[in-house]
């Protein structure tokens, strides 16, 4: 009896033993096997991440070509607004000039029709002119100059409007 009992135990004690072994062996492989797979996950994500941060780098470069060009075109356009108010005050300036030095006379057309009792006509034409109405007055220069520097200002104001409305244009359109 001791000896099927040790054998038995013998036995018992291989049997436990291969046991003990096999599941040993089925863990290491299931650890290995899902080692592999989340292996496998982590390179899908870092793909993934990859592939996020390439399309949110082209996005935000192609938003810095974007403003590059809107600062391109408002440096462009503000050469252009400062080239149109230079010329409008030179202009401004040298009719100015030319009022002073008596060079250049503003003159008024005066209603002729209404002094002379002619029903409403006009004048006729005078020999060397397309203006009807040959009576004319001259204007002081004082009044003349701030005419001129009213023209100016109002000239130097659609100037201004025309740059603001271009600039509104292009900022609506590159959205």
């Amino acid at each position: 009896m001791k000896l099927d009992a040790m054998k038995w135990g013998g036995a018992l004690l291989l049997t436990l033993g291969l046991m003990g072994g096999s599941a040993w062996a089925a863990w290491a492989w299931q650890a290995n096997a899902y080692g592999q797979q989340l292996a496998k996950q982590e390179t899908a994500h870092q793909t993934t991440l990859t592939h996020l941060a390439n399309a949110n780098s082209a996005l935000i470069l192609a938003e810095q070509g974007k403003r590059y060009a809107l600062e391109q075109w408002l440096a462009a356009s503000d050469q252009t607004h400062y080239r149109a108010l230079t010329d409008a005050k030179t202009t401004q300036t040298h009719l100015r000039d030319r009022l002073a030095t008596a060079d250049l006379r503003l003159s008024v057309l005066l209603d002729t029709a209404a002094t002379n009792n002619r029903n409403g006509m006009q004048a006729t034409t005078g020999p060397g002119g397309m203006v009807h109405g040959t009576a004319r007055a001259q204007l002081d220069r004082a009044h003349a100059q701030r005419i001129i520097g009213i023209t100016g200002d109002g000239d130097q104001g659609l100037i201004a409007l025309q740059a603001c409305q271009a600039y509104a244009k292009e900022v609506s359109r590159t959205k």
